[in-house]
């Protein structure tokens, strides 16, 4: 019962991310760059802290920190930026879609063998994604901001493939947040800045408690899931981002996206739970 309660909390505070990016950028309490470089800020703080309390240093040289840093910029800068123009949930699914899509590509590309099943449920997803993708009369996203979500989605799944192979993925994270706000600050300073103390809250709020603590509580129960177990969970991010997009936003729920979500989500069911192809086959 604890384990599922944690698994819980991680996801929602997975979700949370998109709500809260959301939530300020279109109050008008911030400009999406502020936003990102503050999360980022508070991010490498609360991981360091962590760290810290855990004990362990940072490993602020490995080889990995240059893909990992930019890719985590990559994920930082296209994710505040969809979020002027595309709704909590649909950005969500987007997100979610195109890393796992890519991963799956990627694998693929690296001499994978996917079975029949794996491709069906890809296949099935990449529609959905397509369906999510397509600007609608209902005005929830437009071309621009699905753009920039994909952008997101690539810099993570480099993000996510880069950092599978860590001894230690919670002080690589905290490794990366730190190698990543300098190039935020480079990136992006000097681009209209403004923070009103509520879209500074915000901000703080996603990079510490949904970043930072949320990553730390992933990585804490993520050695007492299967594989595939840990695959499945993660198909509720976006749900419950959509569901807190209309509870907490008042976003519509249309027609379009809840088909593209039952066709993403569904189609990366089948293919996580699908079984591996046998050793040498074509």
């Amino acid at each position: 019962m604890r384990l599922i309660l944690l698994i819980c909390l991680t996801m929602v505070a997975f979700a949370a991310n998109s709500v809260l990016n959301r939530m300020a950028v279109d109050g008008g309490g911030i400009d999406p760059s502020s936003f990102a470089m503050i999360r980022v800020l508070a991010g490498a703080v609360a991981l360091c802290m962590i760290l810290t309390v855990r004990g362990g240093g940072l490993p602020m040289l490995h080889r990995d920190r240059v893909v990992g840093a930019f890719s985590l910029a990559a994920y930082m800068i296209g994710f505040s930026l969809a979020y002027v123009t595309l709704d909590a949930g649909l950005g969500a699914l987007i997100l979610f879609g195109t890393v796992q899509v890519t991963m799956f590509g990627w694998s693929a590309l690296r001499g994978g063998h996917p079975t029949a099943r794996q491709v069906l449920g890809a296949s099935i997803a990449f529609a959905g994604l397509l369906i999510a993708l397509w600007p609608d009369e209902s005005g929830g996203g437009d071309l621009v901001g699905a753009t920039l979500m994909v952008i997101a989605g690539l810099g993570w799944a480099a993000y996510t493939l880069v950092g599978k192979g860590a001894t230690d993925p919670l002080a690589a994270t905290a490794a990366n947040f730190v190698w990543t706000l300098p190039i935020l600050n480079i990136l992006l300073l000097g681009t209209g800045l403004h923070a009103a103390p509520s879209g500074i809250a915000l901000a703080i709020m996603s990079g510490a408690v949904t970043s930072g603590l949320g990553y730390a509580l992933w990585y804490s129960i993520l050695p007492r899931l299967a594989g595939q177990t840990a695959a499945v969970v993660q198909l509720s991010v976006p749900i419950i981002a959509i569901a807190g997009g209309a509870l907490l936003l008042g976003e519509a729920l249309s027609i379009s996206l809840a088909l593209a979500a039952a066709l993403v989500v569904g189609g990366i069911a089948v293919a996580v739970t699908a079984s591996k192809a046998p050793a040498g086959r074509n």
